[in-house]
């Protein structure tokens, strides 16, 4: 997974076009830093941004307390205090002191790249001496010679931003830290956010009542019958913890709200200014990065320490220059571009490491989509002053680009380019989003894949069967689907929602083709799912909302829906003839993620694109189809329509985005969800500090972390003897280790839930249970997509239980190895873990008595999470993994590891040994000394934990 940085602003603050929107694309999907051209400010840019006190259920001034320990503040104990420097404005007075980079005179600061620069501010505002030294912030000036190294540095972020799925476990991890505060004889209430937290509902509501007028305000109602207890957990919490603000349901996706709300650019905290920051429980907060905000994703458990005052460890990173030149072509969209940069980073590599775009091209993306949004920001509901001191700290700071002005000289660790001409309207899938398909080579790449052996681009279809056609009876009227059909059509996802010209672009394609007499095929499930209200009024102000709902693309809610797998059932008559006739249905989606078993469990061919392309190919009702050569249906004169009849031209879009695309829709948007909703108000939640669990609960559940934490750390636990739980080739992703998606009747989940009452009606998703760690467990490993090479290529959610050879649920094979007093471990191949970032990933594992993962490489967040779990993750040396060293994974594994933590360094040498007498050399992959220290505790939150009762004794 791709670390990001923060972009540098460009231009003016005022001017955001689609570029910026390009750019806003380009950080979130493909997980790195965009470089913004032009720039919007969509929420406060300064202060502590305070908010009404119905959000939170306290006083306003309680909703954002001063953060002194850890981010961005007032930090007058600053060892470079003497850098302090006022920033006057221009009528006299000043807007605040800051801590001026060039204060610094120090000539390695103009070659740093600008994401670099961030981290210094950063080191320089927080050094004190203890947690952030002097030697760190030489480490950071010095980056040209120091990265290279891997040298660890801190980093305190300005804040931490959550969504409910991860937000959930994160505050349940809170509530029970307050009880083993509590345990240990301190004060629960130290265990509180010291930075601001702000959480937003995004996850819980389902695509599930579709093509109705009704389909938003039903969708809510079930998305609240089905989690009452969860969100009234979530506004205890609210309560409870200072420093949270929780936007309820229905409000939005939260890297939307993130851009349009609650991103600062510029926080202005007690007179002291400081660049906004963010770390996020969700590996697409880099979405940020497009305006300017340094963020990128970690784990949940990482946020959680974060919020307390740990400062994150991290690895000084590499910086990845891209430049980008030239400008797009008429009839290519800014998610085309998106597709096309990520397919270009994952060859080359940039696990770990910063991105930052620059290059003539950052300022001809303004050019091709014109957007208007940014000329208007200053009336987003903030004074001209605020925008104006923002664009001044920048400057004062050397933290501003603007193209029109000589640029120095950057260095890099590495050098990408791309000419924005050579980007074409493309795709991405069938089941990864980074294998990209140009639109006309779709059709062969489709048959291809079909033909191709089962893979990542094939699905081992047998020729014979390549043309079948089944032929079914939809609500009565006649229908048929063959390989290819589209069966999901979704226009969802924050990635491209908050991006205003593709959103109308796809109305447009709507408006054509309702004009030329096209219709979509009934039994196609379409949905429109935006990241903000203020899309829904764009829509509506340009007239094309009635023809997106013409075809189907009604309103179903505020949230990720399809995206993260929230799809919903699909039709009885539809799941029948996809099932029952083994049809390789397809999905298309505006979403970021297609990996096999998300988006629907009967649903294989997953294929990322455009809104408008959405339209387009839920017209086509195929994914089987040449754009170029083949009409997509009949119009209502009898005559072919081709995909050129409907497809808008930069020019229209533009059109529409200048007379539709208004100030006062986003101030009006984030003044209601201020307010709550009914559903969400009437919330009945205690009022105490302690959380009072419900033993009987099956969504709120106290954790076993810390059931019998002891005041020193236990120290390393060694790995003796164990078993192989499972085997796994390469990309298992964190939807394997972990599903969001719905629980099987059958599963051990299921059965659990099923024990206890709950019908499988409301069983929800793994996703909205993520507060329950006994159903938590027993989803780990728990996708029907999951290919376990111990079971000799079936696939399922199973396991061979060595000892016996029997093949078991993967839980029940784990409980029966940790009855009997046996270690086990995971092996695996490269890219483990990757995907979006899952603290349960390594939660759930850990649970199921895994003591280490052996993999050939680890996705970023997944490899920390384990670390902050206590599991250990190992790599295989260069060319060797398990089958070329002849792992069956029927062997035992001791893992040679000292069980004295000052005997073991970050990234040794660790040899494994197996009782078939095989032996090998592993690298150990906790990187750095305080990752060290988390595992020697037994995982971050027990090293915190500690520490905040450490600090207590000592004062």
């Amino acid at each position: 997974m791709y670390r990001a940085a923060a972009s540098p602003l460009r231009h003016s603050l005022r001017g955001l076009s689609s570029s910026s929107s390009a750019a806003t694309l380009l950080a979130q999907a493909a997980r790195f830093l965009a470089t913004a051209s032009e720039r919007r400010l969509p929420g406060p840019a300064s202060s502590c941004l305070l908010r009404s006190a119905t959000i939170t259920d306290r006083p306003a001034s309680a909703c954002r307390g001063l953060a002194t320990m850890a981010g961005g503040s007032n930090n007058n104990s600053s060892r470079f205090g003497h850098l302090l420097t006022s920033l006057p404005k221009p009528g006299g007075g000043e807007y605040g002191k800051y801590y001026s980079l060039p204060a610094l005179n120090d000539p390695r600061i103009e070659r740093l790249p600008y994401t670099i620069r961030y981290l210094l501010e950063s080191a320089i505002r927080n050094c004190d001496g203890f947690q952030i030294t002097e030697k760190d912030v030489e480490n950071i000036v010095d980056w040209e010679n120091t990265a290279p190294k891997l040298v660890e540095i801190p980093f305190k972020p300005a804040r931490v931003l959550l969504q409910d799925f991860t937000g959930v476990p994160a505050i349940v991890d809170l509530a029970s830290m307050r009880d083993a505060m509590a345990q240990l004889g301190d004060d629960p209430g130290k265990i509180d956010p010291l930075i601001p937290v702000d959480l937003v509902i995004d996850h819980s509501v389902q695509a599930e009542v579709v093509k109705s007028e009704n389909a938003l305000q039903a969708n809510m109602q079930r998305e609240f019958d089905r989690n009452k207890e969860r969100f009234a957990f979530l506004r205890w919490g609210s309560m409870a913890f200072n420093n949270m603000l929780i936007v309820p349901p229905g409000s939005g996706i939260v890297h939307q709200v993130n851009l349009e709300y609650l991103g600062r650019v510029v926080f202005n905290t007690d007179g002291i200014l400081y660049p906004d920051s963010v770390l996020g429980t969700d590996s697409h907060t880099t979405m940020i990065d497009g305006m300017g905000v340094a963020g990128w994703g970690v784990g949940g458990i990482e946020a959680e320490a974060t919020m307390l005052g740990q400062p994150m460890s991290m690895v000084l990173p590499s910086v990845v220059g891209f430049k980008l030149s030239g400008k797009l072509r008429d009839g290519v969209t800014a998610t085309d571009l998106v597709l096309t940069v990520t397919q270009i980073l994952r060859k080359h590599g940039v696990v770990g490491k910063f991105v930052e775009f620059y290059g003539e091209g950052m300022s001809e993306l303004a050019v091709a989509n014109r957007a208007t949004i940014a000329n208007m920001s200053p009336e987003y509901g903030r004074s001209d002053e605020k925008v104006d001191m923002v664009e001044a700290y920048l400057r004062a700071n050397n933290i501003f680009v603007d193209y029109n002005e000589t640029q120095t000289e950057r260095v890099y660790s590495s050098y990408l380019e791309l000419d924005l001409a050579d980007v074409e309207p493309c795709v991405s899938g069938p089941k990864r989003p980074h294998d990209r398909v140009a639109l006309k080579d779709m059709k062969a790449d489709w048959h291809a894949c079909l033909n191709n052996k089962a893979g990542f681009k094939g699905f081992g279809l047998p020729k014979e069967q390549k043309d079948k056609v089944v032929k079914f009876t939809f609500h009565g009227q006649p229908a048929e689907i063959r390989h290819g059909s589209v069966v999901i059509a979704a226009i969802t996802s924050c990635t491209n929602t908050s991006n205003p010209s593709v959103m109308l672009g796809a109305g447009l394609v709507a408006k054509k083709a309702c004009e030329l007499g096209l219709e979509v095929n009934p039994w196609i499930k379409t949905s429109l799912a935006p990241g903000s209200g203020a899309v829904t009024k764009y829509l509506l102000k340009s007239g094309l909302q009635r023809y997106l709902d013409n075809l189907g693309f009604n309103l179903v809610g505020y949230g990720c829906t399809t995206c993260i797998g929230n799809s919903g059932e699909l039709d009885e008559d539809v799941a029948r003839a996809v099932t029952d006739n083994d049809i390789i249905a397809a999905a298309v989606l505006s979403g970021n993620r297609n990996f096999e078993g998300r988006i629907h469990a009967l649903v294989r061919a997953n294929y990322l694109a455009s809104p408008p392309l959405v339209v387009a190919y839920a017209l086509a009702g195929t994914v089987d189809i040449d754009f170029e050569t083949e009409p997509i249906g009949k119009g209502k004169d009898g005559k072919d329509v081709y995909f050129k009849d409907i497809w808008p031209s930069n020019e229209e879009i533009a059109e529409v985005e200048q007379s539709s695309v208004l100030p006062d829709m986003f101030r009006s948007t984030y003044e209601a969800i201020t307010q709550g909703n009914p559903m969400w108000n009437q919330l009945s939640v205690p009022n105490a500090k302690r959380y009072p669990w419900d033993p009987s609960s099956t969504y709120i559940h106290d954790p076993p972390f810390f059931k019998d934490i002891t005041p020193t750390p236990p120290g390393p636990r060694s790995v003796e003897d164990a078993y192989c739980l499972l085997k796994f080739g390469d990309s298992i992703t964190t939807d394997h280790i972990s599903p969001a998606g719905s629980i099987p009747r059958d599963s051990p989940a299921g059965k659990y839930l099923l024990e206890r009452g709950v019908q499988p009606k409301d069983f929800n998703s793994y996703g909205s249970r993520r507060g329950n760690d006994e159903v938590m467990a027993r989803g780990t490993f728990a996708n029907i997509r999951i290919v376990n090479r111990l079971l000799d290529g079936e696939v399922g959610p199973k396991t061979i239980h060595v000892p016996t050879k029997e093949k078991l649920f993967v839980f029940d094979a784990a409980m029966r190895y940790k009855a009997d007093g046996h270690h086990t471990i995971v092996l695996a191949g490269e890219e483990y873990g990757s995907g979006s970032s899952r603290d349960w990933a390594a939660k759930g594992p850990m649970l199921l008595g895994v003591k280490a993962v052996i993999a050939k490489s680890f996705e970023r967040i997944h490899r920390s999470n384990l670390v902050g779990m206590g599991v250990l993750p190992l790599c295989f040396k260069p060319g060797e993994d398990a089958d070329s060293l002849g792992l069956t994974g029927h062997e035992r594994y001791t893992v040679m590891l000292p069980s004295n933590v000052s005997e073991i360094q970050p990234g040794q040498d660790v040899r494994v040994v197996t009782d078939t007498g095989k032996s090998f050399t592993c690298k150990l992959r906790i990187d750095t000394l305080v990752e060290l220290a988390y595992f020697d505790h037994g995982g971050i939150l027990h090293y915190v934990l500690r520490n905040l009762v450490k600090q207590q004794q000592q004062q």
